[in-house]
């Protein structure tokens, strides 16, 4: 088991599977290479080498640019937009790269930073190998590492001691202390039933081992401060989002219509309030696009549909409440623990349905819980989200995070509200296909489906849309 805290990180965007994942790991490489201080003073160049889904989408991801920012020791998690896009222009331009300040090497990105679009690396299409190499070109230290989803990295170490190591982060620190350690919805249900808890009680039990209640209270609400915060940002930044799709913002012109429509007192549309909604996924996943700072929610590319369905339940439920917030992270943390665990957060394994079904099935979950539901009804929401997301592909066009993947967002938001009220306005919590029983049949969907619709760019819209 992970904590929610693992699953929902701060990051930079466009992708937490090929932007955050690869600065985690060459972030790690350069750690590690620095802990010898023999091997470190002997390194003359790095060689990166990108497998797989990194090779073919990784340009438009940002890869090459994450993983010079790691190298230089910059963390997703802290870094800010600006001083990455700085940092990253500076090695660029000087052909140095700082491993630390009194390690300088050079760093030629054409020869050093390799695309092999046509390898995959054995377990995981998200591949990664560093090579820290002498003047002779020799190999003084190699490692490997794997973006398996969400911004989870590991190592070739850690994937060979791991039975699953795609469901279980072997960097995790928490495992096997949590007091309810719960592997499905099944036990999760049976937990509440026996305990008398809420499933953001369960999760908040778990927390409680390694955090007092006030920096569980804190962490969630800097994970909600940042969420607001990139839909803000979204809302008043205007423009054309790099990468060469020419792709406009479109979240501030929506934003002013929609204060025009208030100011004008125009509000008889009864479909208002999900135009908000629509407005804060775009305005958030325009911001991943650019670069910006999101949360994993619990990837960048469905960054979006969190925050727009907990912005929509703060802002329209009248008995909305700061602690209804943190209970709605920690019911829909549950959830996507879940997928974590038992199928995979990675587009590169399981298409868009590992990305945006499980987001709108997190949110489900979570503004279930806060309509009141009852952990089968809160169960039942998760369902609904995955079970009409199911064969979702990925096939961003042009290998960039804009098409369809924006406003794929926008539709994830909408459909997990909708989920959420078909299970505690309309339900009483049974449901003949339980969730246990989507997340594997999701799994089971992305092992069946083709690769050309996980993250290659080699099939559907990706390759249509060019043609056209």
């Amino acid at each position: 088991m992970n904590s929610i805290f693992e699953l929902f990180k701060v990051g930079v965007g466009p992708s937490s599977s090929h932007t955050v994942g690869p600065m985690i790991a060459a972030q790690r490489f350069a750690s590690d290479l620095l802990s010898d201080p023999q091997r470190s003073q002997a390194t003359h160049r790095i060689r990166v080498d990108l497998y797989g889904s990194l090779a073919l989408t990784g340009r438009g991801h940002a890869t090459d640019s994450a993983v010079i920012a790691g190298l230089c020791g910059l963390k997703p998690g802290t870094v800010e937009p600006q001083t990455l896009a700085e940092t990253v222009a500076r090695v660029r331009q000087t052909q140095h790269l700082a491993l630390s300040p009194d390690i300088v090497i050079t760093f030629d990105e054409p020869s050093d930073l390799v695309f092999n679009t046509s390898q995959s690396l054995p377990f995981h299409p998200n591949g990664v190998r560093f090579s820290a190499l002498d003047a002779g070109g020799n190999p003084i230290f190699v490692d490997q590492y794997y973006s398996v989803g969400g911004g989870f990295v590991v190592s070739h170490a850690e994937s060979q001691h791991a039975a699953a190591a795609t469901s279980q982060s072997a960097t995790d620190s928490t495992s096997g202390d949590f007091p309810f350690p719960f592997t499905s919805s099944a036990e999760l249900i049976d937990m509440c039933d026996r305990s008398g808890l809420s499933i953001d009680e369960i999760v908040n039990r778990n927390e409680l081992v390694h955090r007092s209640q006030s920096e569980i209270d804190d962490q969630l609400d800097l994970l909600w401060d940042v969420m607001r915060q990139s839909i803000e940002r979204g809302c008043r930044t205007e423009g054309i989002l790099p990468g060469g799709l020419k792709v406009r913002r479109r979240a501030p012109a929506i934003h002013q219509k929609l204060i025009a429509a208030a100011d004008s007192n125009i509000l008889s549309d009864p479909l208002n309030q999900l135009d908000h909604v629509s407005l804060y996924a775009l305005a958030v996943n325009e911001e991943n696009a650019a670069g910006g700072k999101v949360v994993t929610a619990p990837t960048n590319g469905a960054a979006g549909v969190i925050p727009a369905v907990m912005m929509y339940y703060l802002k329209f439920y009248p008995d909305a409440t700061v602690a209804g917030g943190r209970r709605w992270l920690k019911t829909a943390g549950a959830i996507g623990l879940l997928y974590k665990r038992n199928a995979s957060l990675s587009a590169a394994e399981m298409g868009c349905q590992g990305e945006v079904g499980v987001a709108c099935s997190m949110a489900a979950a979570g503004l279930a819980a806060c309509m009141g539901g009852t952990p089968r009804q809160v169960a039942n929401a998760a369902e609904i989200g995955m079970e009409h997301n199911l064969g979702l592909t990925c096939d961003p066009v042009g290998g960039l995070v804009q098409i369809p993947c924006i406003e794929r967002n926008t539709m994830g938001a909408t459909k997990a509200i909708n989920a959420a009220r078909l299970a505690v306005l309309y339900g009483d919590g049974s449901h003949q296909v339980s969730l246990d029983r989507v997340i594997e049949t999701m799994r089971q969907t992305g092992v069946d489906m083709q690769s050309k619709y996980k993250e290659t760019s080699l099939g559907g819209l990706a390759v249509n849309v060019v043609n056209c």
